[in-house]
């Protein structure tokens, strides 16, 4: 389970994370990083699960398995982290392995990305 003061919550958050950060695409998940120097020293993530993935049940299931999966990631975010895991329709049927491997890809992959802008912007 994904302790609560890792989860973002408010809509500000995503909104900066989404909007400041940098992006990195899978099949089956989207994940913006961003980091937040004036923010908590935790990373924090939030979860984007539309009805484009399915009904109730499998909207449920995706965000379970996802916060299950980054729960165990965490330590792979940069301390001041934010991180926003979008969904994609494809998550719907896909496994819990499927969906952890394709987290562990798109947080590398943003995480990269974040560590070549900020070496840019010095």
């Amino acid at each position: 389970m994904l302790p609560a003061a890792h989860r973002l919550r408010r809509s500000v958050d995503f909104e900066r994370a989404v909007r400041r950060g940098v992006r990195a695409g899978r099949s089956t998940v989207v994940v913006h990083l961003s980091e937040d120097p004036e923010g908590d020293a935790r990373p924090q993530v939030g979860f984007v699960v539309s009805k484009a993935v399915g009904n109730a049940v499998h909207r449920n299931l995706v965000k379970r398995r996802l916060r299950a999966a980054t729960a165990a990631r965490l330590d792979a975010l940069p301390a001041h982290g934010r991180a926003v895991v979008r969904a994609l329709p494809a998550s719907a049927t896909a496994s819990f392995d499927a969906l952890s491997v394709d987290l562990d890809r798109g947080l590398e992959r943003a995480a990269r990305r974040l560590h070549e802008r900020a070496g840019v912007g010095r």
